[in-house]
């Protein structure tokens, strides 16, 4: 059976993301670019909800290392709203409910799953218990009124069990962490 592991890049405050931050929030550098081809060339199956996989589509196209892996990569995408077929080759449509469908998935494959953003994704997966780590890439930026997407507003009370740590570029940190499901 595989895992399913969510990454999610977030404010030193919570938010996936924010107006005017750019890419990593600003905080680019040689170890977390490192850290994005190591960990996309793993074994894997990505999972992204429709606005991700709308977004990592769109970009793509690019020659670089990241852009090529992330096309050659198995990609399943989860929308109710997106037909086939999907544009982005290696992409195959994933439809009903979420939790249900990845953990299908998870029973018959014994390749890892990874979410890439997809934060209305990863909540749900998370509530239903379908997500066995979670890992965060923390930027030490404090995102304050100008942050999008809180990362975990509004969900019920979760406990974490804290099983890696390590700092990227001097000032980047990544926790991970293994759900209590």
């Amino acid at each position: 059976m595989a895992e399913l592991l969510a990454d999610l890049f977030i404010s030193l405050d919570g938010f996936a993301g924010g107006e005017g931050f750019g890419p990593y929030f600003g905080y680019g550098g040689p170890e977390l670019d490192a850290w994005v081809e190591e960990h996309l060339a793993e074994p894997q199956q990505v999972v992204l909800g429709r606005k991700t996989y709308e977004a990592l589509a769109s970009i793509s196209a690019g020659l670089d290392s990241v852009s090529t892996g992330l096309t050659a990569v198995p990609k399943l995408v989860v929308s109710n709203t997106l037909e086939e077929p999907l544009a982005w080759a290696n992409s195959r449509l994933l439809r009903g409910d979420a939790a249900e469908e990845l953990r299908r998935v998870k029973d018959e494959s014994d390749r890892p799953l990874r979410t890439m953003g997809s934060l209305s994704l990863v909540k749900s997966l998370l509530q239903a218990g379908v997500l066995e780590r979670l890992r965060f890439m923390v930027f030490p930026v404090i995102a304050g009124p100008r942050g999008r997407e809180p990362a975990f507003a509004e969900l019920a009370a979760q406990h974490l069990e804290l099983v890696e740590t390590q700092v990227l570029d001097g000032r980047l940190v990544l926790l991970e962490y293994r759900t209590r499901t």
